[in-house]
């Protein structure tokens, strides 16, 4: 009987949202018993810095976006509370972390393919006889140089 008497203790309309709240809540439970279940140290030693520095914002954020509605939950009004100050600052580090990994993404210029490719967008058919000339004639000239004696084995 005291469970048929709690159904009653809210609106019907509101019935769909806290369901829903409800699967929310068990969800971010099991993602948590799954952080939980690991040790730290070993967490972070399967990831680089880059990904250890998103774990420790991700975490922190959560943790802190949870307060804030256990705070809701009391009737506190957070945007009056540290917590609003503390979930900017998070947030300004993970656009700082969000940066880094754009950076990183962002593509490189290969200087000597660019040049290849406007040497080649520039072609002259002049310049190509020209510099064939000229490279048959510093390897005629390098050959020449060079000594034409080879030492013979001793045995």
């Amino acid at each position: 009987m005291a469970a048929e008497g709690s159904v009653d203790d809210y609106p019907h309309e509101i019935d769909e949202q806290l369901t829903s709240f409800d699967s929310s809540v068990t969800a971010v439970k099991t993602m948590l018993d799954k952080l939980m279940s690991m040790s730290r140290n070993d967490q972070l030693q399967k990831l680089d810095p880059l990904d250890q520095a998103k774990l420790d914002l991700m975490s922190a954020y959560t943790l802190n976006s949870l307060f804030w509605m256990y705070l809701v939950t009391k009737g506190v009004n957070p945007r009056e509370h540290g917590i609003k100050q503390e979930l900017e600052r998070i947030r300004t580090y993970m656009n700082r972390v969000k940066e880094i990994t754009d950076k990183k993404k962002a593509a490189r210029l290969d200087k000597g393919a660019a040049s290849r490719f406007v040497r080649n967008a520039l072609y002259n058919p002049e310049d190509k006889e020209s510099r064939k000339k000229v490279a048959s004639k510093q390897a005629t000239d390098a050959a020449s140089d060079s000594p034409h004696l080879k030492r013979q084995k001793q045995s």
